[in-house]
C-alpha cells in the first residue's frame, strides 16, 4: 500500500487523492539551556524526540524536540493525536483513562526504550484507523506510565513508522508464541496489498497544519519517481532506515564521510533518517548535537562541527552551554551528499536564531559525548528532511509476489538561491546568487524535473537487458565473421581448383612452339620462292600492309606493254 505523507504547511490542494490526514506543528518557546552528556543504555530503537522533565513541560535541551509533527491516530472507535517517528516502529498510547476504551488488554507487560525516555504498560490489541485506512487487530502498548516530552506538545503517544524487525512489541510477542505483534505499517500495507508499499513526507517549518494523502505522490514532488533509488544499510533484512552519506559540502568544502558501522564501507557513514527525531546521532565517542530552537536537530562528528563553523568570522564554541555561538546575519550553505546525489540543506536551519538574542544564533551541530547503537553513525532529524521530499519504499513485489529490498527516494525541494532569499529576508543582508554545490565525483545538485512512471519503467528495463541485447548483438556480429571467413576461404579454394584443372588440360612436357615467320615476302615479282624440303611446311603469313612492293590490283583491263605483248617480268598498265 503506498502512504504518501505530504507534511505540508499551507494546505495542498490536490483532489485526486483518496485520503487526507491533517498534521499538527508543535515548537516550543524559550532559550538554549545546558545540555547533559547522554549516555542511555537505550534500547536499539531510537526515538530522540522523547525524553524526560522535571515537569509536565520543563524540559532542557537534552530532552526538547523544539518542533514536532502530530497527527491523528484512531484506537478503539477514539481519536488519539501521536508523533510520527521513521525511528521507531512501535505504537504506544497514554489514555485519558485505564485501559483505553474497546481495546483486549493482555496480560503481557513491556517497556518501549527510547534513547530519551521511556513508556511502560500492557501489550493490548484494537482496531486501528490510520490515513482512513482501517486494521482490524493492531497491537500497540496501553501505556500506564511515560517519560516522554512529545506529551507536553499535546500528542498522546509515538507512532512508530519503522520496520517489524525493530518492533519491542513484536519480540515479546514471539516470546508468547504469537505473531500478533507486526508493526503499523506491516499491517497497513498487509490491509491493502493491491497498493505499493511505501510511505513518503514533506516535512515544512512554517506553523500552519498540513495535509497528509494516501493513494499517490503529491504533484508538486512528482519527480521524486525520476530519481535513482537509495539503497538502506544492510542492503537486505535492514532494521532501520538507514543509508549511506558520502559527504558533507560546506561552501563549497567537501569533508568526506567516515563510519564506525562494521562492515560498512570505511569512505561513507552510516545514517538513520529519523522523521521523529530532534537530534542527529553519530556512534563517535565524540560527536555533536544537532538542536534547533523552534526547529528540529541532528548530530555529527566534531569534525564536520569544525567544518561548519570553524572559518566562520565571529563563530566561536561556548563550554558554558555547549554550542557554538554564530552571527545571525552569517548565511552558512550547506548541502548532503547521499547515495551518490546532492541535497541541499536550508540556511535558517543551520544556525537557527533564539530568542534570548536576536544578534547571537546558536550552532546547530554542537559537540557532544554520547554512546548509544552501533549500527548507523548519524541520526538525521526534520531539519534535513524539510529540505527534501522524502519517499520510504519496504520493497517493491515482483511477479511472483515476492517482495524486493527497501530503499528510499529523496528529491530536494529548496532552491538554494530563492533560500538564501528567505535567510536574508528574516536576518537582513544581501542574498547570495548562483549558489551551486559540487559533491564527490563532481556530483551536482540534481534538476528537479518528472519523469513518468512509464519512462522510468523503461528506462530501468533497457538498463536491465542491455547486456543482454549487447550480447546478442556481439553473436551476431560474430555470425557474420565467421560466414565472412568461410566464404572467403571457399572461394580461394574454388579459384585453386580452377588453375589446377586448367594446368592438368596442359601438360608442361607439352611445349607450344610458336609459329615461324618467313622474314621473306610471299611473292616477289621475277624471283622464284625457295624450295620447301619435302615434308615441312613454314606458315607464311599473309602481309597486309599496302605497300607497292605487295599491292596487287583487281583485274581491270590491262594493255601490252609499249604497244607490244606482255612478257614474263613485266609489270602491267592500269587504265585507271
Amino acid at each position: 500500500m503506498k502512504l504518501s505523507f505530504s507534511l505540508f504547511i499551507a494546505a495542498v490542494a490536490v483532489t485526486s487523492e483518496a485520503h487526507k490526514l491533517i498534521v499538527k506543528k508543535i515548537s516550543r518557546t524559550g532559550g538554549p539551556q545546558r545540555r547533559t552528556p547522554g549516555n542511555s543504555a537505550a534500547d536499539y530503537q531510537i526515538n530522540v524526540a522523547s525524553a524526560s522533565a522535571a515537569g509536565a513541560n520543563a524540559f532542557d535541551l537534552n530532552s526538547v524536540h523544539d518542533l514536532i509533527y502530530i497527527a491523528n491516530i484512531t484506537v478503539g472507535g477514539i481519536e488519539y493525536p501521536v508523533q510520527l517517528d521513521t525511528g521507531s516502529s512501535d505504537l504506544f498510547i497514554k489514555g485519558n483513562t485505564y485501559p483505553i476504551p474497546n481495546t483486549n488488554e493482555t496480560s503481557t507487560t513491556t517497556n518501549l526504550t527510547y534513547a530519551i525516555g521511556w513508556a511502560y504498560g500492557h501489550i493490548a490489541h484494537a482496531a486501528v484507523e490510520f490515513i482512513g485506512i482501517q486494521v482490524p487487530s493492531q497491537a500497540f502498548v496501553d501505556a500506564t506510565e511515560v517519560v516522554n516530552p512529545a506529551l507536553g506538545y499535546g500528542a498522546q503517544g509515538i507512532a512508530g513508522l519503522g520496520f517489524t524487525a525493530l518492533s519491542t512489541i513484536d519480540f515479546t510477542l514471539n516470546g508468547t508464541q504469537s505473531s500478533s505483534g507486526r508493526s503499523l505499517l506491516y499491517n497497513l500495507f498487509e490491509a491493502n496489498p493491491s497498493e505499493p508499499n511505501f510511505i513518503a513526507f514533506a516535512l515544512q517549518r512554517d506553523s500552519e497544519p498540513g495535509a497528509e494523502v494516501i493513494g499517490s505522490f503529491s504533484i508538486a514532488y512528482s519527480g521524486v519517481t525520476g530519481n535513482a533509488p537509495i539503497p538502506t544499510w544492510p542492503v537486505k533484512s535492514p532494521h532501520r532506515w538507514n543509508v549511506l552519506l558520502d559527504a558533507v559540502i560546506v561552501n563549497q568544502t567537501i569533508t568526506p564521510a567516515t563510519t564506525k558501522v562494521q562492515g560498512a564501507p570505511s569512505n561513507k557513514a552510516v545514517v538513520l533518517m529519523d522523521s521523529g527525531s530532534s537530534y542527529t546521532f553519530v556512534n563517535h565517542h565524540i560527536l555533536c548535537v544537532f538542536p534547533i530552537i523552534q526547529q528540529v536537530d541532528r548530530y555529527a562528528p566534531k569534525e564536520i562541527c569544525d567544518a561548519i563553523y570553524g572559518d566562520v568570522a565571529g563563530a566561536y564554541f561556548d563550554s558554558t552551554i555547549g554550542y557554538w555561538r554564530v552571527p545571525c546575519s552569517t548565511e552558512i550553505d550547506m548541502a548532503l551528499q547521499i547515495g551518490g546525489q546532492v541535497f541541499p540543506v536550508h540556511p535558517l536551519d543551520v544556525n537557527p536564531a533564539t530568542i534570548a538574542d536576536p544578534t547571537v544564533c546558536l550552532g546547530s551541530f554542537v559537540p557532544q559525548t554520547f554512546s548509544l547503537a552501533t549500527d548507523f553513525d548519524w541520526l538525521i532529524g526534520d531539519n534535513f528532511l524539510r529540505s527534501v521530499y522524502s519517499v520510504y519504499d519496504f520493497g517493491d513485489f515482483d511477479s511472483s509476489g515476492k517482495m524486493g529490498n527497501p530503499y528510499m527516494k529523496l528529491l530536494s525541494v529548496i532552491d538554494s538561491d530563492d533560500a538564501s532569499v528567505d535567510f536574508h529576508n528574516i536576518r537582513g543582508g544581501t542574498p547570495r546568487t548562483n549558489i551551486t554545490f559540487t559533491g564527490l565525483n563532481g556530483i551536482s545538485v540534481a534538476p528537479s524535473f518528472s519523469i513518468s512512471n512509464d519512462i522510468s519503467t523503461s528506462l530501468e528495463m533497457i538498463g536491465k537487458y542491455l547486456p543482454a541485447m549487447l550480447a546478442i548483438v556481439a553473436l551476431n556480429a560474430l555470425v557474420v565473421v565467421i560466414c565472412a571467413v568461410v566464404w572467403i576461404v571457399m572461394l580461394c579454394r574454388k579459384r585453386r581448383a580452377r588453375h589446377a584443372i586448367a594446368r592438368a588440360r596442359t601438360p608442361r612436357s607439352r611445349q607450344m612452339s610458336p609459329m615461324p615467320m618467313n622474314p621473306m615476302h610471299s611473292y616477289i615479282a621475277g624471283v622464284e620462292p625457295p624450295a620447301t624440303p619435302p615434308g615441312i611446311h613454314i606458315y607464311e603469313p599473309v602481309s597486309m600492309a599496302l605497300t607497292e612492293d605487295t599491292f596487287v590490283p583487281p583485274t581491270p583491263a590491262f594493255h601490252g606493254f609499249d604497244g607490244g605483248k606482255l612478257q614474263p617480268g613485266d609489270r602491267p598498265k592500269s587504265v585507271a
